[in-house]
């Protein structure tokens, strides 16, 4: 049985009448009619009924359209999979992760893969870590970026494909008493407002742990996502802040004393699904960039 046949079936179907089908396929409704006879033949029953108005499916029928229709969607999707292959002539691509990663990390991968497939399209999903890691198990992303280590269930499904080193540093208002320092000690903090990224985040519980093992209760005023918010807020000398070094320009925050506030962010994926071409270019472009 061709998949010609399927789709002249599936149209007779959708028209419930043979010329109007015979009209969008641009054949003669004898030819279909002949090729409706055929597959009839074949079968050894009939799959639609002939009316006054036109045709309506049988009960043979309508088990066929349901699986014809399935055959036809597989078909194309092949297609589609083979012309991705080849030429990456389109695609999508669903990637979560934190405020770091999509304003920092994510948009230089982005601009290399598609000035090189334009074709491409993008899903960008800002989220926590965790959200971010049950997205990728349920499949409503393809990619990750997440605070490691990870803790939730299920995250042995998940494979790290790179990972990537980041520092957390401090930034201070302008004239502050550690403003030009190169680092502080957090002792230094104690009593300080401090502009901090929302409870529950990877990178808050990060810096909460730091402090609390130097035996530093941090004064949180003010808890956003956003880098830019935070900077501005520390600007606006709201308190003092944390960003990640991808964020600011080079040298530049003030660093922990002891090595630095140091954080892996991992590049994953499920360790059962093999990536489709348009995100195996983006992962290419993303693990190259830094």
């Amino acid at each position: 049985m061709e998949l010609r046949t399927m789709t002249q079936m599936v149209a007779i179907a959708s028209h419930g009448h043979m010329t109007r089908a015979a009209q969008e396929l641009g054949v003669s409704q004898p030819a279909l009619s002949a090729a409706l006879r055929k597959l009839e033949g074949e079968l050894g029953t009939a799959i639609f009924h002939r009316t006054g108005h036109g045709v309506e499916l049988t009960e043979a029928g309508r088990v066929f359209l349901e699986h014809a229709q399935v055959t036809l969607r597989a078909a194309e999707q092949t297609s589609e999979a083979v012309r991705s292959l080849v030429g990456l002539e389109s695609g999508s691509i669903k990637v979560g992760a934190g405020a770091t990663a999509t304003g920092y990390l994510l948009p230089r991968a982005i601009h290399a893969v598609r000035d090189e497939y334009p074709g491409l399209r993008f899903s960008i999903r800002e989220a926590g870590s965790s959200a971010v890691a049950q997205g990728v198990i349920s499949g409503e992303l393809d990619l990750g970026i997440v605070t490691l280590p990870m803790s939730q269930p299920r995250e042995d499904e998940l494979m790290v494909v790179r990972e990537i080193r980041d520092e957390l540093r401090l930034i201070v208002p302008p004239g502050h008493r550690l403003d030009g320092k190169r680092s502080f000690a957090w002792k230094d903090l104690q009593g300080e407002a401090v502009v901090a990224f929302e409870a529950g985040s990877a990178v808050r519980a990060l810096i909460d742990s730091a402090a609390s093992e130097a035996g530093v209760n941090l004064e949180v005023v003010m808890e956003l996502r956003s880098i830019e918010s935070i900077v501005q807020m520390v600007n606006a000398k709201i308190g003092v802040g944390f960003v990640s070094k991808f964020g600011l320009p080079e040298k530049a925050g003030v660093r922990a004393r002891g090595g630095g506030l140091m954080r892996t962010l991992g590049v994953i994926r499920r360790r059962d699904r093999f990536p489709s071409p348009a995100v195996g270019a983006f992962e290419r472009a993303l693990l190259h960039g830094h």
